[in-house]
């Protein structure tokens, strides 16, 4: 019996890497696909050698061509921090819309189930705690991060247009903060922001007054969620997240603990739109998933650290991307 076969777009991001070992484990051929604009082949490099993986270097934003059966499609080609969709707007909408549309297209034409990464941005600045999936959120959509959050408002659309005038099988997952390791240093997110700041013995940067809340889901507990989600009957929105909630100002002083760095929090203003809280209520995931995380924040920051200082001096002071040549 043939392998069943798994497109994974965004194959080289954060969460898109962690997919492709997921699935490799399961005994799926897995073929990546990613422009690299955010990627990074470092993350996929062990599996290059394998031959139940190949590799597409290509932009769903343009028409995709995968020959051969599909079974499955994860979505996750998306910028997915402020740092990077802030420089790179038009981008960030075009993966969105023309991106998902192209994803939705393969779907239909191979027959295959098709699972799109959406996020908690989509409930924006939340006017309901903890925030549930029947939520229609709180969101500006001309404001700095509405070029990130109603990119995946419209993602989530379509699919459910797909999913009911053209009867392709479809799942949506709605993402909460989630860390681990392959998180990029210098994305702009908090952990790996306090994380660098403290290995370079900068001062820790706190926006605003460090009230605002987070809830921070360890990547293994992730990809298990989604993996259930895919595998499961669910069309509706489906929340994957921790629902332990901190305050940002706590978040820092438990990284300052971790690291034993001797430096301080500065606070800087609150970016416009800036959520001020986010905890997932995850009941719909209990009831039907039979999911709930397990790794303890605790048990997660010891090997996110531990991964952040592996890496070489100089990615410490690595500076963000540019993307003056993406359109």
């Amino acid at each position: 019996m043939s392998k069943k076969r798994v497109l994974v777009t965004g194959a080289a991001g954060f969460l898109g890497s962690h997919l492709c070992d997921r699935f490799i484990k399961e005994g799926f051929h897995v073929i990546g696909m990613d422009n690299l604009v955010t990627g990074d082949l470092r993350n996929i490099e062990h599996l290059f050698k394998l031959e139940n993986f190949e590799f597409y270097h290509h932009d769903v934003s343009k028409f995709i061509h995968v020959p051969g059966e599909l079974h499955y499609i994860l979505n996750f080609a998306s910028p997915a921090s402020p740092i990077d969709y802030l420089k790179i707007p038009i981008q960030t909408l075009k993966v969105g819309s023309l991106g998902t549309h192209n994803c939705l297209g393969l779907a239909k034409a191979k027959k295959a189930r098709i699972l799109v990464a959406s996020t908690s941005e989509v409930y924006g600045d939340p006017l309901v705690h903890p925030q549930n999936e029947e939520y229609w959120g709180n969101v500006n959509p001309i404001g700095p991060r509405g070029v990130y959050d109603e990119a995946k408002r419209f993602q989530e659309a379509i699919t459910m247009a797909y999913h009911t005038f053209h009867g392709v099988e479809t799942r949506i997952v709605r993402i909460f903060n989630t860390y681990g390791p392959r998180m990029r240093l210098n994305d702009g997110r908090a952990l790996p922001a306090f994380i660098g700041q403290a290995l370079r013995g900068e001062d820790l940067t706190v926006f605003g007054d460090g009230s605002q809340t987070r809830s921070f889901c360890y990547v293994d507990d992730l990809i298990e969620g989604i993996y259930r989600l895919l595998m499961s009957d669910c069309a509706e929105p489906v929340n994957i997240g921790n629902p332990n909630e901190i305050t940002l100002k706590e978040f820092a002083d438990e990284i300052i603990k971790l690291t034993g760095t001797k430096q301080k929090i500065t606070y800087k203003p609150l970016p416009k739109d800036d959520p001020k809280q986010r905890q997932p209520d995850i009941r719909r995931a209990k009831e039907i998933l039979g999911w709930e995380p397990t790794v303890s924040r605790a048990a997660g920051l010891k090997i996110t650290y531990e991964y952040f200082k592996s890496l070489p001096h100089e990615e410490l002071f690595k500076q963000p991307k540019e993307f003056s040549s993406v359109k």
